[in-house]
C-alpha cells in the first residue's frame, strides 16, 4: 500500500499507473486537474462526461486504482477519493516530414506515464459528506449502492437478452434444418415416385410390343395357308385340262 500526503496528513492510499500513453502530458494535466480531491464517483462521472480523448484513459487507470484498493486493501469503493494524480512526460517519438525547397521539418510524438493515486476518506470526514448529503436529501451510500444495483442488473439483462437470441437463432437454424431435410426427403420420395413410373410405362410398352410381335407371328401362318388354297384349284384345273386332251 502506498502512502500519499494530502495537506499535513499521511494516508494509506493505492495507485495504478498508465505508461507509455500516447498523448502529451500537458494535455493529461488538464484533465486530471479536474478530478484531483473529488470522490471516485464524481471523479468517474467527471470524466464520463469529458470530451477530451485523454479522459478515457484516466477513467481506465482511476478504476483500476480502485479495483487495487478493493482487491488488495479491502477498501470500499464508496469511501474513496482522488488523493493524487500526476502525468509524467515520457520517451518522446521522433518523425520527420517534407517541406518545401527538399527541406524537413521534425514531428514530436509526446508521450506520458499517468499516475493516479486513491486514499481512503477519514471518519470524519465520511461524516460530514452524509450530512451533508443528508441535507440535499439524497444518501451517499445508498445513491452510490443503487446505482451499482441499476449497472448491474442493466447488465444481466443485456446478458439474458443476448442468451436469448442466440437461443432463438439457434432454433430458427434447427426449423430451417429441419424443413430442408424435409424438402430433401419429398424430392427424394418424387424422384422415387417418377422413377417407378417411367419403369411401370416402360414395362407396359415392352408387354404392348411383345403382343403385337405375337399377333403378327400368328397372322403369318394364316397368309400362307390362304395363298396354299388358292393355289390348289389352280393345280386341279391343269389335271382336268390334261386328262381332256389324251382323251
Amino acid at each position: 500500500m502506498a502512502a500519499v500526503t494530502v495537506g499535513s496528513e499521511t494516508r494509506p492510499g493505492s495507485r495504478a499507473v498508465a505508461k507509455y500513453v500516447r498523448s502529451s502530458a500537458y494535455k493529461a494535466r488538464e484533465v486530471l486537474d479536474l478530478v484531483r480531491g473529488k470522490s471516485y464517483s464524481e471523479a468517474r462521472e467527471i470524466l464520463t462526461f469529458s470530451e477530451r480523448r485523454i479522459s478515457d484513459t484516466i477513467a481506465k487507470c482511476l478504476d483500476s486504482a480502485v479495483a487495487n484498493a478493493e482487491h488488495n486493501d479491502e477498501l470500499d469503493g464508496e469511501e474513496l477519493f482522488v488523493a493524487a494524480c500526476y502525468a509524467d512526460e515520457g520517451p518522446t517519438l521522433k518523425r520527420w516530414r517534407p517541406r518545401a525547397r527538399g527541406r524537413a521539418t521534425r514531428i514530436r510524438k509526446r508521450t506520458c506515464h499517468i499516475t493516479v493515486v486513491v486514499a481512503r476518506y477519514t471518519d470524519e470526514e465520511l461524516a460530514a459528506i452524509d450530512a451533508r448529503m443528508a441535507l440535499k436529501g439524497t444518501g451517499r451510500r445508498s445513491s452510490a449502492a443503487e446505482a451499482r444495483r441499476r449497472r448491474v442488473a442493466a447488465s444481466r439483462e443485456r446478458d439474458a437478452a443476448r442468451a436469448e437470441e442466440q437461443e432463438d437463432d439457434q432454433e430458427h437454424a434447427e426449423d430451417d434444418l429441419e424443413a430442408l431435410e424435409g424438402d430433401l426427403e419429398d424430392e427424394a420420395l418424387e424422384e422415387d415416385f417418377d422413377d417407378e413410373t417411367d419403369e411401370a410405362e416402360d414395362e407396359a410398352a415392352a408387354s404392348d410390343e411383345q403382343d403385337d410381335d405375337v399377333d403378327d407371328e400368328e397372322d403369318e401362318p394364316v397368309a400362307e395357308d390362304e395363298a396354299v388354297a388358292e393355289d390348289e384349284p389352280v393345280a386341279s384345273d391343269a389335271a382336268d385340262e390334261g386328262e381332256e386332251k389324251e382323251s
